[in-house]
């Protein structure tokens, strides 16, 4: 997982506010299927529609592009719908990486036995 970062992200939503967190959450994953180094990027909501999370799994060099460009012009209305309750992180992300991911609340959990798979 050294070449990789996977993010879990852990949303509070209101559940009114879910139609419009939804077709939100279309347009980001249309334009977040559109970068390469994007290797999962998955939405699960809760059956009362109050907590989502999002499963992220980037080559370790695209997240910082995946924020910056992708992701920042839906930033605002995205947090205007939901509340950022936790972040884990897996992997070795570096300094850049990190300072984004530190701006979200990040908790870096540190791999020490076990395997992927490929």
């Amino acid at each position: 997982m050294k070449d990789e970062v996977i993010n879990i992200f852990t949303l509070s939503l209101a559940p009114e506010n879910f139609p419009a967190f939804k077709r939100l959450v279309a347009e980001i994953v249309a334009a977040t299927s559109q970068e390469p180094g994007t290797l999962m990027y998955e939405y699960s909501v809760n059956d009362d529609h109050t907590v989502v999370h999002i499963i992220e799994r980037y080559r370790a060099d695209a997240v910082v592009s995946h924020i910056e460009q992708t992701f920042a012009p839906f930033g605002e209305k995205f947090l205007e719908l939901v509340t950022i309750t936790s972040l884990l992180v897996y992997g070795s992300p570096d300094e850049p990486t990190r300072k984004h991911l530190d701006a979200f609340g990040a908790v870096y959990m540190n791999s020490f036995d076990g395997f992927t798979r490929t």
